[in-house]
C-alpha cells in the first residue's frame, strides 16, 4: 500500500482519498491551518505534524497552489514532492505563470507586470482599455481583481491596488498583473495528466460559465477536433517545460478558432469534477496514478456530462435526486455564503439528452441560490436543439 500526503485538507484532498481507496492507496492530508496531518474525509483523526507526515509518506502532492514556500522546500528536500515546488509556485504566482507562457511560446492576453505606480501608468499607456488587474498572489474565484474601463477610474483603482499590496501578509512580495481584456467567445478549460515517464493524456475540453467570478457550470461534450488538438499541444508544451507529474488544468479564452491561455492550475481542478461520472477514469484517480508511478487511466469521455457547483447551500430539493443520472457530491463543510459546499454531476446519452436534463435540473434548483443557471441551461438546450 502506497502512502500519499496531500498538502491541503479541503474537498480536493477528500475526493482524492475517495478515488484512491479502490487502488489501495492510503491518502492523508496536511491541514495548513492547524499544521496537523489528518484524514481527508474524517479530519477528526489526527496523525501528527508535517514532519511525521513526510516521514510516513511515499509521495507528497498538493491540492492547491498557495502553499507556503518554506513548507514546499521541506517537502521537496524529502525527494517525495510531485509535481515539483517550481510547478506549484508557478501556478500560485501570475508573474511566474506569465513568464512560463512566454517561454513556452503559448498564446495569452497582452499583459504587463505591475510593481509600482510607474508600472501602473505604463500599463495604461501601453494596453488598450478595458484592462483587468489581477493580484499576482492569493487571487482566486474573482478575488483580488480590478477592472479599468475608463481612464478616469485609474487613480481610484491604483489607490485600491496600493492598499491591497501594502496589506498583503504573503511571505513573497505581492504584485499585480495587468491584462488587456479579451473579447472572447467562451471560456473553456482542459484538464490533463502527465505521468512520471512523460506520457500525457487529456480529457475533452469543457465549456465553463462563471457567476460572480466563481465557476458555476462546466459542460463536457465532444469538441471540434482542431480545438482539442490545439489545447493538447499547449498542455504538452507547459507540462514538458515543467517536467510536470500529475493533473494540471489550463483555462482558455476561445477567440474564434484560437485558444488564449488565461491561467493554469497545477492540481486537480473544479472544471474537471465532471470526470467522476463522465469519464473512464476521473481526474482524482489519474492524479494519484501519476504521482504514484502507476499507469495512467483512460481519459475518454463515456457520456456527455455537466457539473454544477453548489455555492453557499447545504441542501438541494429531493426532486433533483429523482433525475436520471444525477450524482451529488457534498464536501462536509459548514454553510457559509459563497462557499463551495458541493457539486452536482448530470449526464445524458448524447448532447441533447444532457441539455434536456440540465434544463430540468436548473428549473428544480432555487434560482437565487444558482444564479444564471436557468438562463445558461435554456441557452444550451436551444443551441443543441437548433
Amino acid at each position: 500500500m502506497k502512502k500519499v500526503l496531500v498538502l491541503g485538507a479541503g474537498q480536493l484532498a477528500r475526493m482524492m482519498d475517495l478515488a484512491g481507496s479502490p487502488l489501495n492507496l492510503d491518502v492523508k492530508a496536511f491541514d495548513v491551518r492547524t499544521n496537523q496531518v489528518v484524514h481527508p474525509v474524517a479530519p477528526i483523526h489526527v496523525y501528527g505534524d508535517l514532519e511525521n507526515g513526510i516521514k510516513e509518506a511515499d509521495v507528497i502532492t498538493a491540492e492547491f497552489e498557495h502553499v507556503q514556500h518554506d513548507t514546499l522546500a521541506i517537502c521537496e528536500a524529502s525527494g517525495k514532492l510531485l509535481p515539483t515546488s517550481t510547478a506549484i509556485k508557478t501556478g500560485g504566482d501570475r508573474r511566474l505563470e506569465k513568464a512560463l507562457l512566454e517561454e513556452c511560446g503559448v498564446a495569452n492576453a497582452k499583459h504587463k507586470i505591475i510593481e509600482s505606480k510607474a508600472d501602473f501608468d505604463q500599463a495604461i499607456a501601453t494596453l488598450d482599455l478595458p484592462i483587468i488587474f489581477k493580484s499576482a498572489l492569493e487571487g482566486y474565484d474573482g478575488k483580488g481583481q480590478w477592472r479599468l474601463k475608463d481612464a478616469a477610474q485609474a487613480d481610484d483603482i491604483w489607490a485600491d491596488i496600493e492598499d491591497f499590496i501594502a496589506q498583503s501578509k504573503s511571505s513573497v512580495p505581492q504584485g499585480v498583473v495587468a491584462e488587456q481584456m479579451v473579447p472572447f467567445d467562451r471560456e473553456v478549460s482542459l484538464v490533463g495528466v502527465r505521468g512520471r515517464d512523460g506520457q500525457t493524456a487529456v480529457y475533452p475540453l469543457t465549456e465553463n460559465h462563471h457567476a460572480g467570478g466563481i465557476l458555476s457550470v462546466s459542460v463536457a461534450v465532444e469538441s471540434r477536433q482542431e480545438l482539442q488538438a490545439q489545447a493538447a499541444e499547449v498542455f504538452d508544451k507547459i507540462t514538458n517545460k515543467l517536467n510536470y507529474v500529475g493533473v494540471l488544468a489550463i483555462e482558455f479564452f476561445q477567440v474564434g478558432d484560437q485558444l488564449l491561455v488565461n491561467e493554469i492550475a497545477p492540481r486537480v481542478h473544479n472544471s474537471g469534477h465532471w470526470t467522476q461520472q463522465g469519464a473512464d477514469t476521473c481526474q482524482f484517480e489519474n492524479h494519484l496514478r501519476a504521482v504514484c508511478g502507476l499507469p495512467l487511466g483512460s481519459t475518454a469521455m463515456v457520456r456527455p456530462t455537466a457539473m454544477v457547483n453548489i455555492l453557499g447551500e447545504d441542501s438541494v430539493p429531493n426532486e433533483a435526486l429523482a433525475l436520471p443520472s444525477l450524482a451529488i457530491h457534498w464536501y462536509d463543510k459548514e454553510k457559509r455564503a459563497g462557499r463551495k459546499m458541493g457539486h452536482l454531476n448530470i449526464n445524458g446519452k448524447d448532447e441533447l439528452e444532457l441539455a434536456q436534463r440540465l434544463n430540468q435540473l436548473a428549473n428544480i434548483l432555487d434560482a437565487d441560490a444558482f444564479p444564471d443557471l436557468r438562463e445558461f441551461a435554456a441557452n444550451f438546450l436551444n443551441k443543441v436543439s437548433s
